[in-house]
Formats: structure tokens, C-alpha cells, sequence
């Protein structure tokens, strides 16, 4: 039997969630992003696990049959970087991020210090192309 997701959307209050990011700058940037992919997705944002904020679900299935279903789109406020679950290592993602700025990525995450650090418009193209993707994939 395949291990659960550890990872689920729950009914836990993004608001109260935001009231515990600090410091203020931090706060400000996790409010622009819920603010970009609320404007990207039309949806608004929930919890996955302690530190996720979501927007969306995809259902997906592996090749070895393990399946479940994972967040669209949506970043965690980590304490020395946001990590952005985008997809970054997708070719349409991929061609974007050289004009994106200061940044690094991990097998689809893009990690990120902070918002002033990065073009807000490739930022913005990214999210976009991501939720297209996501949307995509689970039609």
C-alpha cells in the first residue's frame, strides 16, 4: 500500500498563518504573492500542511502508480527564502528565468529571498505559465 501525502489542503486559516510571517518585509512580499496568484488563478488561498499556501489542485499519477493530488500553484514563506511551487524546471518555465533576477531552483521549485530581488513582470509570467501548465496538465 502506497504511503498517504503528508502534504494536504486543510481547513487551517491563512490569515492566521500570515499574522506569524516575519519580518514585515517578508509579511509584505507573502501578501503581493497571495496577491499574484489569487490574480492568476481566480481562487482564493488555502492551507497544504503547516506552511503552504495553495491556490488550486491537480491530481497526478506517476508511472510507478503512486497518485494523489498537490497544490497548482503556491509558495511557503520559508524563514531565509520563499520557495515557489511552480514547476521551474519545465522548458516554458526554464526560458523564462534568466530575466527573472536574483534566484535559485530545485527540482520544481523556484526559491527566492525576497520580491525585491526579482523583475515583477517575469515573476508575474512565471506564475502565469505555471497555472496554464498546471490546468493543462489536469484537463
Amino acid at each position: 500500500m502506497a504511503a498517504s501525502n503528508k502534504t494536504v489542503e486543510s481547513d487551517a486559516s491563512v490569515d492566521d498563518f500570515l499574522a506569524r510571517v516575519e519580518p514585515a518585509e517578508r509579511a509584505a512580499d507573502t501578501r503581493a504573492l497571495i496577491d499574484l496568484m489569487r490574480q492568476v488563478s481566480g481562487l482564493d488561498p488555502k492551507m497544504w500542511g503547516p506552511s503552504i499556501i495553495g491556490f488550486g489542485s491537480v491530481h497526478y499519477r506517476y508511472d510507478s502508480g503512486r497518485e494523489g493530488d498537490t497544490v497548482a500553484i503556491g509558495f511557503s514563506p520559508r524563514k531565509t527564502e520563499f520557495a515557489l511551487y511552480v514547476g521551474a524546471s519545465t522548458p516554458n518555465i526554464a526560458a523564462l528565468l534568466p530575466g527573472l533576477g536574483k534566484h535559485r531552483t530545485g527540482k520544481g521549485c523556484l526559491y527566492v529571498k525576497r520580491l525585491a530581488d526579482v523583475n515583477s513582470a517575469v515573476l508575474a509570467n512565471i506564475v502565469q505559465t505555471a497555472w496554464n501548465n498546471r490546468i493543462a496538465s489536469a484537463v
